[in-house]
């Protein structure tokens, strides 16, 4: 799927306006020579200990030095904004541009949670050096995401792991104030070797610890952390009569800009993955993934009966405008009547089966203003990753965190092999 700088620009032209084209150039001008500075530290070389010195610092110190050469006095100094909000950086530039500015806080809400004054500016520019590269293209994984757990569990096993489906965990257990393992709702206990991880929120971390033993100062910064609202989805299977042939697979409706993005029932993202993948349905067949990122009000579902009629006649209310925006992006040859599969996801089915707190998205943590936690705990041999940790939310983030804690738990030399196989 060809995206890049060229395809993206006429685009503009043809659905914006020539001073849109012109501010994204002067953007992407300002922006894309401070990549080198963003990209030149890679996330697997960090750890959380001292041996960073190691397999950081000093392996990449050249690439980093060398890229600040390259970039000049003014853009080595444009380098010191990629710890601030990526608004002060199109601030800076001017731009004014009604759609130049939606487009890249729709970008940053759905990368992080927040718009462009919550996010950091060097996720933004890491993000768009990969986007915009000319003739770049926009991968996708050859049967499904699913495919990329697949190859994780493949890899876990070979290497001796072992993965527990079906596992609830009812707490984690510690002893002499130390994270020893973690005790199962069937009463099963399992002991850890070296630590205990955790990829729960927060949250919800906290409510599988023994409150004794967290200090007061942890538990009230969980509790202050401001969250993301949570979710709607629709999953839906249909015959693939009539869908054109040519349809891209992710889609976006924003039925106001003038709303925000970040406003509830005003953006759709839709995927149809049998477009690339046509083996994930029978054949002849699509699915459908529909949803409202990160903008669905918790508080209109707390405290509902999921079996309740009330919080039927709330998911038909609340799913309507992902089945209006579907219609949009397939056309008038889908009929929602002829779908023989009909899912629709809640807060509460996100609060449920995803074990998440309000089924939350993840922390509103704003750039400038807090910053996320380490992988570390005050608990010892207890760490944490996922989106309640650095980098913070979203796949390329959540990944980075679950690989900091991998590296913080094996030697530096150990953890430097690794860097020279992969050949970063």
């Amino acid at each position: 799927m060809t995206h890049g700088w060229f395809t993206y620009l006429k685009d503009l032209e043809k659905h914006a306006s020539l001073d849109a084209v012109k501010e994204w150039k002067k953007l992407l001008d300002a922006v894309l020579p401070m990549s080198a500075a963003a990209m030149a530290l890679p996330p697997l070389s960090i750890r959380g200990d001292w041996g960073i010195l190691s397999t950081a610092a000093a392996r990449y110190a050249p690439s980093l030095v060398k890229s600040f050469m390259q970039m000049g006095p003014q853009g080595a100094l444009g380098a010191t904004k990629l710890l601030r909000p990526f608004s002060e950086i199109m601030d800076s530039l001017e731009l004014k541009d009604p759609f130049i500015r939606n487009w890249m806080d729709l970008l940053c809400f759905l990368l992080a949670g927040v718009k462009s004054n919550g996010i950091l500016s060097a996720e933004m520019i890491y993000m768009l050096a990969e986007w915009y590269k000319p003739g770049c293209k926009l991968e996708y994984p050859l049967n499904g995401s699913g495919a990329v757990v697949d190859a994780l569990i493949r890899g876990l096993q070979k290497f001796g792991g072992r993965i527990a489906l079906r596992s609830h965990v009812e707490n984690i257990v510690v002893e002499n104030g130390r994270a020893v393992g973690v005790k199962l709702r069937s009463g099963q206990f399992i002991r850890a070797k070296k630590a205990v991880v955790s990829n729960a929120s927060m949250w919800d971390t906290l409510d599988l610890l023994p409150k004794e033993v967290v200090p007061k100062s942890y538990q009230d910064r969980i509790k202050m952390t401001p969250q993301c609202e949570s979710f709607m989805h629709l999953h839906l299977g249909f015959d693939a009569e009539g869908i054109p042939g040519d349809l891209g697979i992710h889609h976006i409706v924003v039925n106001d800009w003038k709303r925000g993005v970040d406003a509830d029932q005003n953006v759709v993202l839709i995927s149809v993955p049998t477009m690339l993948s046509p083996d994930l349905a029978p054949l002849g067949k699509h699915v459908l993934h529909a949803y409202t990122p990160g903008t669905e009000p918790f508080g209109l579902w707390e405290g509902l009966d999921r079996r309740s009629s009330e919080y039927k006649r709330l998911k038909a209310e609340r799913s309507e405008v992902m089945w209006r925006a579907v219609e949009r992006a397939l056309g008038p040859g889908f009929r929602r009547e002829k779908c023989e599969v009909k899912l629709v996801g809640t807060p509460l089915t996100h609060q449920r089966f995803l074990r998440r707190n309000r089924g939350t998205y993840g922390p509103a943590i704003q750039a400038g203003k807090d910053s996320f936690p380490g992988q570390s705990t005050p608990i010892p041999q207890l760490f944490c990753c996922g989106d309640s940790t650095f980098p913070g939310i979203g796949v390329p983030a959540v990944a980075a965190s679950g690989a900091i804690v991998a590296n913080s738990l094996v030697s530096v030399s150990q953890h430097s092999q690794l860097l020279d196989a992969i050949g970063i």
